[in-house]
């Protein structure tokens, strides 16, 4: 594959992950005028849109590990039948989603912090935006599908009118404009509602036109693709297992960063969004790299998938360092942008700079992580790296700095920063031992 067609899969994809960020930095930008709790109060209860997100991203993994190698190879048929699989569980969980948030919304704002003010206002934000969690699950299938089908620009196209659409109903919602009230964390959450509305009608109608495969309804109920599923199964519970892990990682960085005070909340949550912004080029390389390099494999070309493999590590080096050279130049901008304390806006600095190195470490470990090792049909290894330098070194170090030994704020975000760099050495040395060139269409009919 030559450069352009790199450029022509990646791009879309990267940019469809820099305007979906986009969402969460105007919500805190227009939110932050308001005031910082309720700043504070969107960032922590859009946790569970990220918790959410671990499940659908998994499942979406599963379909792209399969449906990539089995497009590459032109069996139109079995993709079809792993949509339908992926978008089974995908739907399900989001109705499991939609119903906690609807019903129990204090209760889930009672994990991430104590403070009685930001969990009446993340209350009214979960339960307005309640019905999104379904409409995203679908969406985010059929994204899926048009990657992998080569209509990657597509999908760009209806994520990023759907982002134009929220941030513009986000300044009508939030402050009243056009005649309409003025709703604050509330308008903030259904304009986040009316978006994914926008997509799932878009996306539908994308997908009648240019006759992508997609769920058909004989599949969905059929329980004799005992084969099919359980490869599906085998490749996605890792990959599952994996994000829940690594998400349940990162929400605990929200946690403890929560109880140290609404100023490290909220310095943290804006830290995250330019951080997500940033990295939304290294995540659009690792999308693009697994749907590549897993159409490679599909059509047997075992020794050019390590080259193009070989070539995206290094590659994902100089995009994590130009990353990181940008997020320091954005500092300043960032500071005079976001309305925080004095105190808050101390700790934003240091975190900005935190981030800086920080995203150097997550471009090369996501490339491999989750982009050459799933096209491969390697989901086990990022699961139990990510697992263990989380759960096993990072979140106990956060944790006892922060409740034991009541360490300043900023050592504790530096030791919340450690995790991409502790998984480096292992990261590698087993890239190096190729166990992902496999073509795994041979595994299944």
């Amino acid at each position: 594959m030559n450069n352009k067609e790199f450029i022509k899969i990646v791009a879309p994809i990267t940019f469809q992950y820099l305007m979906t960020s986009l969402v969460s930095a105007s919500d805190a930008f227009m939110l932050g005028f308001l005031d910082q709790n309720s700043l504070a109060a969107a960032s922590l209860a859009t946790q569970i849109a990220f918790i959410y997100s671990l499940f659908f991203t998994a499942f979406v993994m599963g379909f792209n590990v399969m449906a990539a190698q089995y497009w590459g190879k032109g069996d139109r048929i079995t993709v079809e039948k792993v949509i339908t699989i992926s978008m089974r569980y995908t739907l399900l969980v989001g109705i499991v989603f939609s119903l906690i948030t609807l019903l129990f919304p204090e209760q889930v704002m009672h994990l991430f912090t104590t403070d009685k003010a930001i969990i009446v206002q993340g209350a009214l934000y979960l339960r307005a935006v309640s019905l999104s969690y379904v409409l995203t699950g679908f969406a985010q299938i059929y994204f899926g599908v048009l990657k992998v089908c080569n209509h990657a620009g597509l999908s760009s196209l209806i994520g990023s009118l759907s982002v134009v659409v929220n941030i513009g109903l986000n300044a009508i919602l939030i402050f009243g404009l056009l005649g309409m009230p003025k709703l604050g964390i509330v308008g903030a959450a259904l304009a986040t509602v009316l978006a994914r509305i926008f997509e799932t009608v878009f996306v539908i109608l994308v997908l009648q036109k240019y006759k992508c495969p997609r769920t058909r309804l004989k599949y969905l109920f059929l329980t004799n693709e005992k084969i099919l599923h359980s490869a599906y199964w085998k490749y996605t519970v890792p990959l599952l297992v994996n994000q829940l892990g690594w998400g349940g990682g990162i929400t605990m960085y929200s946690v403890i960063m929560g109880h140290l005070g609404s100023d490290a909340t909220a310095a943290n949550s804006i830290a995250s969004i330019v951080r997500s912004m940033i990295a939304s080029l290294c995540w659009g390389i690792a999308a693009g790299v697994s749907i590549i390099i897993g159409g490679t494999l599909g059509r047997n070309q075992l020794e050019e998938a390590k080259r193009l493999g070989s070539k995206y590590v290094r590659l994902s080096i100089v995009i994590g360092v130009g990353s990181g050279i940008v997020i320091l130049m954005l500092i300043p901008l960032v500071v005079h942008v976001v309305t925080l304390s004095n105190q808050a806006v101390y700790y934003l600095k240091a975190m900005l700079c935190m981030a800086a190195y920080y995203i150097i470490g997550n471009s090369l470990n996501s490339t491999i992580i989750s982009g050459i090792f799933p096209a491969g049909g390697d989901t086990r290894f990022g699961m139990i790296c990510d697992l263990i330098t989380l759960w096993i070194v990072i979140v106990p170090m956060g944790m006892l700095a922060a409740f034991v030994f009541h360490a300043p704020v900023l050592v504790v975000a530096f030791i919340l920063t450690l995790d991409e760099f502790v998984k480096i050495p292992a990261v590698y040395m087993h890239y190096v031992k190729y166990k992902w060139v496999c073509n795994i269409t041979k595994e299944v009919p």
